[in-house]
């Protein structure tokens, strides 16, 4: 039987042969399943990383991925970003301000990603960040609503077009207050589709105490944290947190809520724990610094 059929121009997702075994018949068909690759991060011509990441919207993925691994403080530090695809593999090429550069060489990571992973390359515990500063939005998503939640749960299949297609993808959506997808990322990796919408935000420069990250997978220390880093105030999920990410959203001041569904939800981190640390606290009227 032939194997996936590979194409240059990736679509998120490639036809593969495959036997379909149903009511004790087998049947040759052809499926679509998710497209995995591994995908290259160069910074200043230093290649810094491999992520195995589903290879679409790569320009927002390698943005996104600077900035919450704070590689560069703001999308301003950024100053291009070239992607090209080959047949099994791509490449994400980022120019970068000086003094982001030369701090991602002080403290580099060579990284071998699994797919999506978060902390691959960490060499100690005492490398991970476990205790983040409090976001300058927290305490914002408190005026977000159960409607609004239960709303995007509602709406965010509609959105998940590869999901759909190939039934083995993670996707993470913007929300309005409302409720409304705004925009939706889908990767092999829950970690890249958080990546690439953070990505997107950055580029349109987004007012992030205006909405709510939805993700269609459980929620980890290391999403909380690459929420935390950019400012995302909330972070609603189909799925669980784990242990650590709770500890990590209220640190950070992050509401977190899980097993989000069209009727109902539970809230491991509310409004009031993730309120300022202090009541004269400033917060941000605007995009947080770093997507701009």
């Amino acid at each position: 039987m032939e194997s996936c059929i590979r194409r240059d121009d990736p679509t998120g997702s490639t036809a593969c042969h495959v036997t379909r075994h149903r009511a004790g018949e087998a049947r040759d068909t052809v499926d679509r399943v998710v497209e995995e690759t591994p995908v290259a991060l160069v910074f200043n011509d230093i290649a810094h990383t491999v992520m195995m990441a589903t290879p679409i919207d790569l320009d927002v993925f390698g943005l996104g991925f600077a900035l919450s691994e704070g590689i560069v403080e703001r999308a301003s530090d950024v100053f291009d970003i070239e992607s090209e695809c080959r047949a099994g593999s791509a490449e994400v090429r980022l120019t970068v301000s000086q003094q982001a550069f030369m701090a991602m060489k002080a403290h580099r990571r060579a990284l071998a990603g699994r797919t999506g992973c978060g902390v691959c390359g960490i060499e100690s515990i005492a490398q991970l960040d476990l205790h983040p500063p409090r976001i300058a939005a927290a305490g914002m998503a408190a005026g977000i609503g159960a409607a609004a939640i239960e709303r995007a749960a509602r709406a965010l299949p509609a959105h998940q077009t590869l999901m759909r297609e190939t039934g083995g993808i993670h996707a993470a959506a913007w929300c309005n207050r409302d409720g409304d997808v705004l925009d939706v990322f889908e990767d092999v990796g829950r970690h890249n589709a958080l990546d690439k919408l953070i990505g997107r935000l950055a580029r349109r420069r987004a007012d992030l105490h205006d909405g709510f990250v939805f993700l269609s997978s459980r929620a980890s220390y290391e999403l909380v944290r690459k929420a935390a880093r950019v400012g995302i105030p909330m972070i609603a999920t189909i799925s669980a947190p784990t242990s650590l990410a709770i500890d990590v959203a209220r640190e950070a001041g992050v509401r977190l809520v899980g097993f989000c569904r069209n009727d109902g939800f539970v809230e491991y981190v509310s409004p009031d724990a993730a309120q300022p640390a202090h009541p004269d606290q400033p917060v941000l009227a605007q995009a947080h610094p770093a997507l701009s």
